[in-house]
């Protein structure tokens, strides 16, 4: 609530709070004030001016550093030579400062610390004492073995100069830790004054909400802004309040506000410029100014910064907090006592089960196209990653077994640890590889008949993103309808228990796993051709842990190998774009020098490969696979090539020269993989370097991918530039649309349904439209509020010109 706004600037009755502090003092004849200044001073300056409107003359003081509450003072009253009456700017009270003053006077005090009676005295100071008053015990923050009184010290001093000269200057000294305690040890003249006024202090959210049902009410001596228009419910200027709608209790509306019909508003207070959509509730929330809340929400105890949007249908639960600026998005949730710090979004339907300060969005659901993926140690923290955990081994159930792997980085192994912590919580047994390829895990999964599995990885791009992939019991991503089942589970955190008898074991197989993989891929490449090619290699290992396994591969091969960045590095496993091409830029400058046959760079988790032919020539992702196509069916006459619909139609054309067919796939991950599981698939290709042998395993491996194209050289006797050059150019570009997922669905059916000749629609994955041999793809980002519009055509120019009519065509439904 107060990262926007200075805390005494929090509004009690859509009044800021130190007003009421103003006006205190105002009327009980203090009429020189000075306001001490640290957050966002200039909010505090511009409301209050020269405190004209309280007849009152305020000045402002901002001291240079933390002198602390008594040396802020002291700093303040540099050149006063009378007495001063301190008081805290985030306190609710009308308590008789008048009275407190003659008590001052009356006991020739030095200073006087004025106290109020709670319930409660643990957060406070409390104070003892003696008959005639004089302190006897100051104690700040007691435990309850130590509270000895409920008397607490209420933040409000009347200090002679002779006090304010025990302050040092310029240092950092608190009135309750410094002060007090020092003028107790020299025998000064220390009172307290025990006022029987209203007074709280406003340190947490209950408090918040507890002043300003108190405000209104009545059971604070001050006056409510507004017109009462019935009990204690307050409206300002220019509000609407449809006749169906129901104020009970205690309530303020601030001026301009609307309220629509069948809502029902209870012990309430709504800021000025607000919304209430029609069907909404509200029962004991403070709705800060500017907030527009849908139709039927729900908020239960709730607090809402400035100007935040609450869709139609969300609940927010008693206890919850959103930040300035949240967006809360229809049907969405957030669960009791959840705080979203501003500008955050909360995605329609999703559910918030913890506090979002860091990451800037909550979505409906925790996998995406790529797993589980977030910010590390933000998003995707230990607690996170143990429930997950918990999720997954609950989905499996008590007694089945898992692998797992990870790479190098230390905060993968933090998340890591976590996932297993939680997975064997559920009573599932784990065989743990630790640092090993992603495509080892997958085989190795299927070996040890395990019943699933995960990795736990930095993303390739972004060293400050943690990517967590799931594996079903045949080494493929999860299923979506598994994922859901996770989600649901996670979100509800109604994880099964088991007994500690009955908890998860863990062990290591890892030595094994490495020979079982290398065994099986030898057995499964043409060794003897390999061998016989004598062809030089350079391999870029990507600093990745396939640096660990692969060199005994290529060893066994008997290939010529000259090896890149082969060592664990974990602070160079993700590349962005700049140093994803300056790998190329060596791997290509090493293969001109070396005279290579062919230079390869893996990605650091070894399921993809980027080429560099016998020329030093980088081949594009498109490019790649085209040469891989040739390749292939050359070496399997009659054989079918998968590709996602979104790759190529060269793809066609040299299937039909070299006598194959082609079956097009869905693009995601899972898509492709189950496509693989399809024994009558040669190769799955797509152009961002991922290859499957679905006759090996059905998922992407780089090291085999390596090998196989070797083998396919090999046994042709061709280089690789040869290739590259008998493929065509290729006019293939993506743009990107924004648009909200709301939005998706009307899309991709308004633009099929425009097609006249629905045999010129394809719908394996979004909408794929053809014009003649030229086409356009419209994918909706599983994840993004994005639509992905790929267009192929026989030059740039027409290329371009379809781009620009489908993403005109996609805002103009969007606006639509």
């Amino acid at each position: 609530m107060t990262v926007n706004t200075p805390k005494p600037m929090v509004p009690i009755a859509n009044r800021p709070l130190m007003s009421y502090t103003i006006e205190l003092l105002s009327r009980h004849g203090f009429k020189d004030i000075t306001v001490l200044l640290y957050h966002q001073p200039q909010i505090i300056k511009d409301y209050f001016k020269d405190g004209r409107q309280y007849d009152v003359k305020m000045s402002y003081c901002i001291p240079p550093a933390d002198y602390g509450t008594a040396g802020a003072v002291r700093f303040a009253c540099q050149g006063i030579k009378e007495p001063v009456l301190v008081i805290s700017a985030d306190l609710l009270t009308d308590m008789d400062l008048s009275s407190a003053v003659k008590f001052h006077k009356k006991k020739w005090a030095a200073a006087t610390v004025v106290l109020a009676r709670t319930k409660n005295p643990i957060p406070y100071g409390i104070v003892v004492l003696n008959r005639d008053m004089s302190v006897k015990k100051f104690l700040e923050k007691p435990s309850w073995s130590e509270v000895f009184t409920d008397t607490v010290n209420a933040g409000i001093y009347m200090l002679q100069p002779d006090a304010l000269k025990l302050i040092p200057n310029n240092r950092k000294f608190d009135f309750s830790a410094d002060l007090l305690p020092l003028m107790l040890e020299k025998k000064k003249r220390l009172f307290g004054f025990v006022s029987e006024g209203y007074w709280t202090d406003i340190g947490q959210p209950d408090d918040f909400g507890k002043a300003n049902h108190d405000i209104l009410r009545g059971a604070v001596k001050f006056t409510v802004p507004g017109r009462r228009i019935r009990g204690n419910v307050y409206v300002g200027e220019n509000v609407s309040i449809a006749p169906l709608a129901k104020i009970d209790g205690v309530g303020h509306i601030g001026s301009n506000s609307v309220i629509e019909g069948n809502v029902i508003i209870m012990n309430s207070t709504i800021g000025d410029g607000c919304k209430v959509g029609r069907g909404s509730v509200l029962s004991e929330c403070i709705i800060r100014e500017g907030v527009v809340i849908g139709q039927g929400a729900k908020l239960e105890r709730t607090i809402v910064g400035k100007s935040c949007k609450i869709g139609d249908g969300a609940v927010l639960e008693q206890g919850s907090m959103l930040g300035d600026g949240t967006v809360v998005e229809k049907k969405a949730r957030v669960r009791e006592y959840v705080k979203i710090w501003p500008g955050k979004t909360v995605e329609g339907g999703s559910t918030v089960t913890s506090s979002m300060i860091h990451r800037e969005r909550w979505t409906r659901s925790i996998f995406g196209a790529y797993g589980v993926t977030g910010v590390c140690n933000v998003e995707i923290t230990p607690q996170f990653a143990a429930n997950l955990g918990a999720a997954y081994g609950a989905i499996l159930g008590k007694g089945t077994r898992i692998t797992c792997s990870r790479d190098s980085h230390k905060s993968s192994r933090m998340i890591y640890r976590a996932l297993i912590s939680g997975v064997l919580s559920a009573g599932v047994s784990i065989s743990d590889l630790e640092m090993v390829p992603i495509p080892v895990n997958r085989y190795e999964l299927r070996a040890l008949k395990s019943q699933g599995g995960f990795h736990v990885r930095k993303s390739p791009y972004d060293l400050k993103i943690a990517d967590i992939k799931f594996f079903d019991a045949n080494g493929l991503d999860l299923s979506s309808a598994k994922e859901k089942m996770v989600e649901k589970l996670f979100f509800s955190e109604n994880f099964p228990v088991v007994s500690s008898e009955e908890t998860g074991e863990l062990s290591f197989p890892f030595y094994r796993v490495a020979a079982g993989y290398k065994e099986g891929m030898i057995n499964y490449l043409k060794k003897e051709q390999i061998k016989a090619s004598g062809m030089k290699v350079v391999i870029d290992y990507a600093f990745g842990s396939a640096s660990q396994i692969f060199p005994a591969i290529l060893g066994e091969l008997g290939l010529d190998v000259i090896s890149l960045n082969a060592h664990i590095d974990e602070t160079k496993i993700a590349k962005d774009k700049a140093a994803f091409e300056r790998s190329l830029e060596q791997l290509r400058g090493i293969v001109k020098s070396v005279k290579a046959d062919i230079g390869i760079m893996l990605d650091t988790g070894a399921e993809k490969i980027f080429l560099c032919d016998d020329k030093g020539n980088i081949l594009d992702g498109k490019k790649a696979l085209a040469a891989m196509t040739i390749l292939a069916l050359r070496s399997k006459k009659g054989g079918i090539i998968a590709v996602p619909v979104k790759e190529p139609r060269i793809i066609e054309k040299l299937a039909k020269e070299n006598r194959g067919k082609v079956m097009r796939i869905k693009t995601s991950f899972r898509g492709m993989m189950e496509a693989a599981t399809n024994s009558k698939v040669t190769l799955l290709g797509e152009s961002l370097g991922g290859y499957i042998f679905p006759d090996f395993m059905p998922f992407f491996d780089g090291m085999l991918s390596v090998c196989k194209l070797i083998e396919y050289l090999s046994r042709e006797q061709v280089r690789l530039s040869d290739l590259a050059e008998e493929i065509p150019e290729i006019n293939l570009l993506k743009r990107e649309v924004d648009c909200d997922n709301e939005c998706k669905g009307r899309v991709m059916r308004e633009l099929a349904s425009r097609v006249k000749r629905p045999d010129k629609v394809e719908l394996i994955d979004g909408v794929k439209i053809w014009r003649g041999g030229d086409w356009v793809l419209i994918l909706p980002d599983p994840v993004r509020p994005v639509v992905q519009v790929f267009a192929e055509a026989d030059s740039h120019k027409k290329m371009d010109m379809l781009l620009e009519e489908y993403v005109d065509k996609i805002n103009s439904i969007k606006e639509g």
